[in-house]
């Protein structure tokens, strides 16, 4: 594959693209149901997580106060002997497994090396975004960060994508998207003439789709032969 020279920056998503994100989720939830049951929660670990993440369909993936909704509308009072012991089995389990995806490190070193701008356009809140960053020691490659914060809208809206390529100077030909969700990163960014990667090592609900992208990659590494 021959380098794309025109490219002058990248912009990744974060969530399952730099990190695996939905897999910590999953853990997390695994061991704080297993704490909320042992704790006195009269239900099936099955059943709790399924109803669990039902929750996190209705309310978002970020949600913070999912745990007391979910003792709230399955037991009909949140009683906080169960509500603490699920929520600290989570935050264990969830600061013990956040790291990047195999090669990321390495390869956000040889695109500096590159002189290419490095850019992250998540739809997660800002202190999380940052914290995430943060805790797998990232945050300084990157030259800019736009959350849902800092504009108030989700992709596949163009106005992130904007905020980025604005704080970047530069113009949407100029700038590679990499994420691997195809309905928000991919058609978000080329809506606004981005070129795209569909990062298919993140995607996770089920098998991966053909996307519109400009590329597909299996390993963040392959961007190395893109740029």
């Amino acid at each position: 594959m021959e380098n794309n020279t025109s490219i002058k920056a990248v912009i990744f998503d974060l969530d399952n693209t730099l990190i695996d994100f939905m897999k910590m989720k999953r853990l997390s939830c695994e061991e704080a149901v297993s704490a909320m049951i042992d704790a006195g929660l009269d239900m099936k670990k099955e059943d709790a997580l399924k109803k669990l993440f039902e929750l996190y369909d209705k309310y978002g993936i970020e949600y913070k106060d999912i745990f007391q909704v979910f003792l709230q509308e399955n037991t009909g009072k949140v009683d906080y002997k169960i509500l603490s012991n699920g929520v600290i089995a989570y935050r264990r389990i969830k600061n013990g497994f956040l790291s990047p995806y195999p090669h990321v490190q390495n390869t956000l070193i040889e695109l500096k090396k590159r002189n290419l701008k490095l850019a992250i356009v998540s739809d997660a809140p800002r202190l999380r975004a940052w914290l995430r960053l943060a805790t797998m020691r990232l945050s300084n490659f990157f030259d800019v960060v736009v959350t849902f914060d800092d504009t108030g809208q989700r992709k596949p809206s163009k106005v992130p994508f904007e905020a980025a390529i604005s704080q970047l100077r530069l113009t949407p030909e100029e700038v590679l998207m990499v994420g691997d969700w195809p309905e928000r990163d991919i058609l978000g960014a080329k809506s606004l003439g981005m070129k795209t990667c569909f990062a298919k090592y993140g995607y996770s609900f089920g098998v991966a789709p053909k996307t519109e992208a400009d590329y597909e990659i299996s390993d963040v590494e392959e961007l190395l032969k893109i740029v």
